[in-house]
């Protein structure tokens, strides 16, 4: 499968489809809310969130193979040498990264969620810089510094106080931030030899049937009550199909931090969806939360703004 590298490195294209990519992952924390409310998943019912991700997952990957197959008109295949690489990145993108989000997300708001998981940019460019060795400048540390200010002023803040913090659900969250870093630096050096769209679809399918039986097999259970519930499922395969597989087109073709710059939009779209879609509010003062959003914005601006580094291409 080939893609029109110039036009992919493009800033204009690249910032339209990674914020594209945020805009659908923004709106999975408050849709995965509904879903748990239409599937009847308590928050305690580990089991039964593992198996609605394990499905929303294994979906996703048949839909990416699916969607790739039509759109090429060519198989979607991984090279031999290439197997390991599927089950690596099926664990960090799928399996851990989510474990820890589903049962993360259903001990806190969707709103506080989108900004405790934007995080996962700071880990992505420290991993990008031990691992890809793309620089560590004092400007992307600063950057770190403010973004987390922003992630702790939320939580000592009105609703979210110190003592509302939980390691099974703020604490997830940022676990899920780390893997989610780690698979991105996986998919830059994977992608190398694999096409990006194979990678995400057959790595979906692992992670979601690992998942799938994981939470079936020790008592998850799923109660589609009606039409609604369904759409919920499809559309959260969905995004993760279309999301992925852009997203790891984009770190192909460009530098890991250049690309995770445009995840500031993520808890912005989540932020603004949550409110809409569950009349969630962080706290009681909304400049509390637009300061919070702003130091988070700026602290990510500020890691990746300005670099003059040449394109750790493939």
């Amino acid at each position: 499968m080939s893609f029109n590298k110039p036009k992919l490195q493009n800033p204009l294209n690249v910032g339209l489809l990674a914020c594209f990519c945020c805009l659908l992952w923004g709106s999975a924390f408050p849709v995965i809310k509904i879903g748990y409310e239409q599937l009847g998943i308590a928050s305690e019912d580990y089991m039964s969130q593992i198996l609605f991700a394990g499905l929303r997952f294994t979906l996703a990957g048949v839909l990416t193979i699916v969607f790739g197959r039509i759109l090429t008109k060519s198989s979607i295949k991984i090279s031999k040498s290439g197997i390991y690489k599927i089950p690596v990145l099926a664990l960090f993108q799928t399996v851990l990264q989510y474990l820890f989000f589903y049962t993360g997300l259903a001990r806190t708001t969707g709103t506080k969620s989108s900004i405790v998981n934007s995080t996962s940019v700071f880990f992505s460019v420290i991993i990008a810089c031990i691992f890809l060795r793309e620089r560590l400048t004092a400007k992307r540390l600063l950057g770190c510094v403010i973004g987390f200010a922003g992630v702790i002023i939320i939580n000592l803040s009105g609703a979210g106080a110190i003592g509302d913090v939980s390691f099974l659900g703020e604490g997830f969250i940022i676990l899920s931030g780390i893997s989610y870093a780690v698979s991105s630096v996986l998919i830059k050096c994977f992608s190398k030899g694999d096409s990006p769209v194979a990678l995400s679809g057959y790595q979906f399918m692992t992670g979601g049937t690992v998942m799938t039986v994981i939470g079936a097999v020790f008592g998850g259970k799923l109660h589609f009550g009606g039409a609604v519930s369904f759409l919920v499922l499809f559309y959260l395969a969905a995004l993760s199909a279309a999301a992925y597989t852009l997203w790891g087109v984009l770190l192909k073709y460009n530098q890991v931090s250049g690309v995770t710059v445009y995840s500031f939009m993520t808890p912005v779209f989540g932020c603004i969806l949550s409110a809409l879609l569950l009349k969630e509010r962080i706290t009681d003062s909304a400049a509390v939360t637009v300061v919070s959003l702003a130091f988070v914005c700026l602290g990510i601006y500020l890691v990746n703004s300005k670099n003059k580094e040449r394109n750790n291409e493939s």
